[in-house]
């Protein structure tokens, strides 16, 4: 599988993950489109702002297009389905996460920054659409209780920095990602920093 349909099925995946927050939420179709465009496309904004960038340029026709098709078909579906994509939401998101986060890295080692400005490219555009889609729907982030989200991102900002660009490279990079956070949703991994501590396990000591 190449790295171009790994990334397209991030887009659908980011595009999906919005509207059915969405449906979730009970909104209407407005907002199973704002919430799919914002998933979509929120992090790119957030990382243009930083990087000083022209935020028209995240405007790509084929990716808007699969976006707009994505979020077209889903306001056909039943909102009964919602518990099938529950089912495999998360494999299908951390794709996205893992295309997202890509895409953000190589935009900005193309622009010859530092491995700092590189990692925090790659984080605001593979978490940054999903936290905005979570505070329009009235949900606290998920990039925001689970670590593992960041972390990864980071390891995406890592393998561009160190040349890995061919599209072979790139998709080892997702795959290695996908993998790395279905464990960590299987094993429930969490960091073990004493502000993660509960205040029973604290008592407990």
């Amino acid at each position: 599988m190449t790295w171009s349909v790994l990334h397209t099925i991030g887009i659908i995946a980011y595009a999906a993950s919005g509207a059915f927050v969405a449906m979730q939420a009970k909104y209407s179709f407005i907002g199973i489109f704002v919430l799919g465009l914002t998933t979509s496309y929120g992090g790119s904004v957030i990382r243009n702002v930083v990087l000083d960038e022209p935020i028209s340029d995240i405007w790509d026709r084929q990716s808007l297009l699969i976006v707009l098709i994505t979020l077209t078909t889903i306001i056909f579906v039943e909102r009964k389905w919602v518990h099938h994509w529950k089912r495999w939401g998360y494999f299908f998101d951390s794709i996205g996460l893992a295309s997202f986060a890509i895409q953000g890295a190589l935009l900005a080692e193309s622009l010859q920054h530092d491995l700092g400005i590189i990692v925090i490219a790659s984080m605001f555009t593979g978490v940054g659409g999903g936290m905005v889609r979570d505070l329009l729907a009235g949900r606290t982030p998920l990039a925001l209780k689970e670590e593992i989200h960041a972390i990864l991102t980071f390891l995406c900002a890592i393998g561009i920095w160190a040349g890995w660009s061919s599209p072979i490279e790139l998709s080892t990079i997702v795959v290695i990602v996908v993998f790395i956070r279905m464990l960590s949703v299987h094993c429930k991994w969490r960091l073990k920093l004493p502000c993660n501590r509960s205040e029973n396990n604290n008592n407990s000591v």
